[in-house]
């Protein structure tokens, strides 16, 4: 099998590849039979694939190097003609919902197919094509801008991801100097990030008065691909975080606070649980990574030769270095039949996390890998985060392997920060549903209005007066905001099921674990509400399920108190 480094790049030639991706829509209309247009459906996912993958492999390796010029030259031809293709999608959409076989291809191909093709249809007009382009480049520019950060602290230039250890550090000092030391990187680039964000405001609120809609919140809902729930669905879960999990999440600052000695927890604590520093996990880089393998080959038969095929083939970018993008993802190259895992690793426990959410994220798509539809390969995003999510939880077992003795403290703080998380998921999603209610808002209104729902929703965070952050400048880093607007209450939406998966698993790891493969298998072949009944979940918009999973949290860290 092909290692990544031997993937074979080539940009594709777009006018021509546009002239036989057309050709096939026209054989498709001519086609009398429903199996003579599901061969061509067959042939069109063959060069989607290709196009895809391609445009994957350029920006993987781009984000592996910013600096790369060769590769930030095929970032920028991708950013121009992912619009072009993607009305070539459209024209192929709209060809499959008026098909005479439609019932027929619904059956073989599946409904969510359909479904899809509908949402998308609304997305998507060839007057909006150079709008696209400036919305990518424009997001571009934001990764560039992060990217760029070189943070004189310890007597060198880090990066963001490179500063997360000493934000960590038992040492109160230390840990408010970085944080400040972050801050400022971010504080002197106010006026970019505000012009950014404020341009991406403006073209993606024309864009979608160019579509016929009022905002951008609907035509953001179909982007997201959302058919079976609504923004007041939505609306409702986040008054439910705000009524049951805001007053947990204070409780658990304050038992924070508490148990650092401190008299009040100020932003720049809140990395840190423990008086002696977080676990951090022991060894290499390298040696984490064979830890890594030993984890997924004890854990399942499918982990095991999942994990396998990743190390072996180099799926994994995992180092944190100078120019390399910051943050972590999973992505997939069908043409390759490859997931790939890109990480910053940084000496703290979120190496372990970030190496079980996106080997979650792979596990998914690698079980699903020979499909050849490219709809199916990842889940509609909340439901593709409970196989990356549930993945941190069904490794709990084996932390060992990674913190040896403090093994305990490591599950009893990632526990406690992912109750800590829903609010500030919750926030994240209020502040873009204001944003793009009233996108005439200035810079310094977005951050004025973020500063009062943090203290609506974070009402126990105390910024000990500094300035960029009590004037509201804290999302500048949260890079969802600018690049894929909307997503973030996946995150919740997700951790509201995967808490139920790992209720179960505490007490039916087996059973649990069966339910998260066949979650994981039915990939994106059903929307979210219809695929939650494949692993017993409880929607987490039907009444008392915040309330439950947020006790049973609170019950579990109240017996388990380090």
């Amino acid at each position: 099998m092909l290692r990544f480094c031997d993937f074979p790049y080539k940009r594709p030639a777009f006018d021509s590849f546009r002239e036989e991706f057309l050709g096939l829509l026209r054989q498709f209309a001519k086609a009398v039979t429903a199996d003579a247009q599901a061969e061509i459906i067959g042939q069109i996912n063959l060069r989607r694939n290709y196009y895809e993958s391609l445009s994957s492999l350029a920006h993987i390796r781009h984000t592996i190097n910013t600096q790369d010029k060769f590769y930030a030259a095929e970032q920028e031809f991708f950013d121009e003609t992912d619009p072009l293709y993607a009305e070539l999608v459209t024209e192929y959409y709209r060809a499959l919902v008026a098909s005479p076989h439609r019932d027929e291809l619904s059956r073989r191909c599946g409904r969510q197919l359909f479904t899809l093709a509908e949402m998308a249809l609304r997305t998507f007009s060839p007057s909006v094509i150079t709008l696209l382009q400036q919305e990518n480049k424009l997001k571009s520019s934001y990764k560039k801008l992060l990217a760029s950060a070189a943070i004189p602290f310890d007597g060198e230039k880090k990066n963001l991801s490179q500063l997360i250890p000493y934000q960590q550090s038992p040492d109160r000092a230390v840990r408010r100097d970085a944080a400040e030391a972050r801050y400022q990187f971010f504080a002197e680039h106010l006026a970019e990030f505000d012009d950014i964000y404020g341009r991406l405001v403006a073209v993606r609120t024309e864009i979608a008065g160019r579509l016929g809609f009022e905002s951008f919140i609907p035509l953001a809902y179909l982007r997201r691909s959302r058919s079976d729930y609504t923004a007041r669905d939505v609306a409702y879960f986040r008054r439910e975080i705000e009524r049951h999990t805001v007053p947990a999440a204070s409780a658990l600052r304050k038992e924070q606070a508490e148990r650092l000695g401190l008299a009040s927890l100020k932003y720049y604590d809140e990395p840190l649980f423990y008086p002696e520093g977080n676990p951090a996990p022991v060894g290499t880089p390298e040696g984490i990574l064979a830890q890594g393998r030993v984890m997924y080959e004890k854990l399942s038969q499918e982990t095991g030769e999942f994990f396998r095929e990743m190390t072996e083939r180099e799926l994994l970018d995992l180092l944190s270095r100078a120019n390399k993008a910051p943050g972590g993802y999973c992505d997939y190259l069908a043409a390759f039949q490859a997931p790939f895992i890109f990480a910053n690793f940084n000496g703290t426990a979120d190496d372990i996390d970030v190496l079980t959410h996106e080997a979650g994220h792979a596990f998914q798509v690698w079980l699903g890998r020979y499909r050849e539809m490219p709809e199916y390969h990842f889940a509609t995003m909340e439901a593709a985060e409970i196989p990356s999510m549930g993945m941190e939880f069904f490794a709990w077992p084996f932390m060992e392997l990674f913190f040896g003795i403090r093994a305990p403290l490591y599950r009893f703080r990632h526990l406690c920060e992912a109750l800590l998380f829903l609010p500030y998921g919750a926030l994240v999603d209020r502040f873009q549903h204001e944003v793009y209610t009233r996108p005439e808002l200035s810079g310094a209104e977005r951050r004025r209005l973020w500063r009062a729902l943090e203290r609506k929703y974070l009402p126990h965070r105390d910024y000990d007066g500094h300035p960029f952050l009590e004037g509201g400048g804290f999302w500048f880093q949260q890079g969802h905001i600018f690049d894929t607007p909307f997503y973030y209450i996946d995150y919740c939406l997700a951790q509201a099921c995967v808490f139920q998966l790992w209720q179960r698993a505490c007490t039916d790891r087996d059973g649990a674990w069966r339910d998260y493969l066949d979650f994981c298998r039915a990939g994106g072949s059903l929307p979210f509400l219809e695929l939650l009944p494949l692993a017993h979940l409880s929607s987490p918009f039907a009444p008392g399920t915040v309330k439950r999973i947020t006790n049973a949290v609170c019950g579990w860290l109240e017996q388990n108190r380090p």
